[in-house]
């Protein structure tokens, strides 16, 4: 079993302390999204997870924790990208979240954090060369400090449109010329770029479509073959092998526009997080009379025999 942590939220920048005490108590519960009287729960068991992926913004509270996690497999996907307070209001300056990614990169090894520059998309203010120049100057930051950089796109949910202002995917013409500065840039810095999802093909430059839960880097920091599905339950468009996510939607306070896991804006999410209960086996609010707990059957992903080539 491959843990997400989370899509759903940012679990490294706001709920670290959760985290630990489910890893030390060594189970989770998670409502259904679509139901939230069904309630899973999850073991976190070191022999059942194979890795767990962080997805986050700021894993800055996280890093003293780091230690915690020293029973499992994980790597990090770290955003960052130039948008304005504006546009995500509830994030350190874009100089101090660089200083925690080299810092992370040194702590657990420049393979185990993946740097997402995610959402792109174009308007006014945010043109193509707001977007070379901005992804440039991170890629350059970066340098020896991550392998991969996973390039996302913008996708218009309903309730992101109503925000987002005349903001668009970049037309045929400006993807272009992204792609080839990307590349550029990726290449100078020794980082690979991949899109994360099949919704853009930049294949004719040389940027593939990638998984942001990894097959490959999963199997090297294991040490072993993968027994793995592509997520069924994530859009078509997704490369993604099979996880179980541990978050909830309406959680995460970075404020970020385009979220499309908090409908009702930053306020929303901090009504939400206001739920938080460190020790509640659930990541907002308890268990109640009406909810239905039942185990989760989950098993390790793992096939063949162990590897002499395992990343520590």
């Amino acid at each position: 079993m491959i843990i997400s942590a989370s899509r759903r939220t940012d679990i490294p920048a706001f709920y670290s302390q959760w985290l630990c005490n489910r890893i030390r108590e060594r189970y989770v519960l998670v409502p259904n999204p679509f139901n939230p009287h069904a309630v899973s729960r999850v073991s976190l068991s070191p022999d059942l997870v194979d890795c767990i992926v962080f997805w986050t913004k700021n894993p800055a509270p996280m890093l003293s924790s780091l230690v915690r996690l020293e029973d499992y497999r994980y790597y990090f996907q770290f955003t960052l990208n130039g948008y304005g307070s504006e546009t995500e209001c509830g994030l350190p300056p874009l100089e101090r979240r660089l200083d925690t990614f080299r810092r992370l990169a040194d702590r657990i090894g420049c393979g185990r954090v993946v740097w997402r520059y995610d959402p792109v998309w174009t308007d006014a203010r945010y043109d193509v060369a707001f977007h070379a120049e901005t992804f440039d100057r991170i890629a350059t930051s970066l340098r020896g400090y991550t392998e991969k950089c996973m390039l996302g796109f913008l996708d218009s949910y309903r309730h992101i449109r109503r925000v987002i202002g005349d903001a668009s995917v970049p037309d045929a013409e400006d993807m272009e010329r992204l792609a080839v500065s990307f590349r550029t840039s990726a290449a100078r810095c020794g980082i690979v770029p991949e899109t994360c999802t099949s919704k853009v093909d930049l294949s004719r430059f040389g940027i593939r479509s990638g998984q942001c839960i990894d097959r490959e880097l999963v199997e090297r920091l294991a040490g072993y073959r993968l027994s793995a599905k592509r997520d069924g339950r994530q859009r078509s468009v997704c490369n993604c092998i099979e996880s179980v996510d541990i978050g909830m939607y309406e959680s995460c306070p970075n404020g970020c526009i385009y979220c499309y896991a908090v409908r009702g804006g930053r306020a929303s999410a901090l009504r939400g997080r206001l739920r938080h209960d460190a020790a509640s086996p659930m990541l907002l609010g308890r268990p109640g009379p009406d909810d239905t707990v039942r185990e989760r059957a989950v098993r390790s992903l793992r096939a063949g025999q162990e590897s002499l080539f395992r990343e520590t």
